[in-house]
């Protein structure tokens, strides 16, 4: 009887706090969405008002352009560097362990620390341009980071950054799990190397890729550390994400329901990445289980 109930009583006080804190407060922020909230909520229902002044407004359009310009890059140069790291690492080099250490290690960073050794780094004055002219390259110029038209382009470097190897992680544990006896076979039949990884081990990959896929975007849509440590949206407007705006707009202009009404659309973004993922992993673990 007391394993019936004991390991419910213990795990209560978490499930509670989860329900409470976690979608407690998304049940509240769509309901804030709905009404006329401004720097205190109000509870007025106001329909879809906010949701209506938030698709027209300027500031959320370049919000979801930047952010279409981020995620697209960050992801696929990400799964790319992750990918070929994967492969180098996978041929048996001595040197494995510690390559895996410090390409993981980034991993190990908060997004603020990432942001701001990036922030320095990019900063013309202190970083990689200032360090090149005291090398004696005084042509040398790198002023993205104060570029209105490069910024975001800083913000895709330091992320891919980060998770770089973390996708390596990925892709390495996809690439062990290949059948090592039709890499053989197929070698014995003359097929070159990269014949080997396009038809036979890339293929396999595809659950990977996925996975890859769907962790990576969903982290770009809610970033908002790593763009405020680098860059604090700037120059101008140029590198606001939605997660920005959100802020920007519930917190300094004070416009609470405009703010949540992004927080849920940002919500029906992951959760239509996040979604599909998770119901066909069910399905497969189901499908194996019968």
């Amino acid at each position: 009887m007391k394993a019936g109930w004991l390991p419910r009583l213990l795990l209560s006080p978490s499930v509670l706090l989860t329900l409470v804190c976690v979608y407690g407060c998304i049940l509240f922020t769509v309901y804030l969405s709905f009404t006329a909230s401004t720097l205190l909520p109000r509870h007025e229902w106001a329909g879809t008002a906010a949701y209506t002044r938030l698709l027209g407004l300027e500031n959320w359009k370049i919000s979801a352009n930047n952010l279409a310009v981020f995620a697209s890059l960050y992801i696929a140069i990400a799964m790319a560097l992750g990918l070929v790291l994967a492969i180098l690492i996978d041929q048996k080099i001595r040197a494995e362990a510690v390559l895996r250490s410090i390409f993981l290690y980034p991993m190990a960073l908060s997004f603020i620390v990432t942001g701001t050794a990036w922030k320095w780094l990019l900063d013309p004055g202190v970083g990689l341009e200032k360090s090149m002219h005291l090398l004696g390259w005084q042509g040398f110029a790198f002023g993205w980071i104060k570029d209105g038209d490069m910024a975001i382009y800083c913000v895709v470097i330091a992320a891919v950054w980060q998770t770089s190897g973390f996708a390596m992680a990925l892709f390495l544990a996809g690439l062990r799990g290949v059948d090592s006896e039709q890499i053989h076979a197929a070698r014995l039949d003359g097929a070159r190397t990269w014949q080997v990884y396009w038809r036979i081990v890339l293929p396999q990959l595809g659950p990977v890729f996925v996975s890859a896929f769907v962790i990576l975007a969903h982290m770009a849509i809610k970033s908002y550390d790593l763009v405020i440590a680098l860059t604090n949206g700037g120059p101008g407007r140029s590198t606001w994400l939605p997660s920005v705006f959100m802020y920007q707009y519930s917190f300094t202009r004070n416009e609470m329901a405009v703010g949540a009404a992004s927080s849920v659309l940002m919500l029906l973004a992951v959760g239509a990445i996040v979604l599909p993922y998770l119901w066909g992993a069910m399905r497969s673990a189901g499908g194996r289980h019968d």
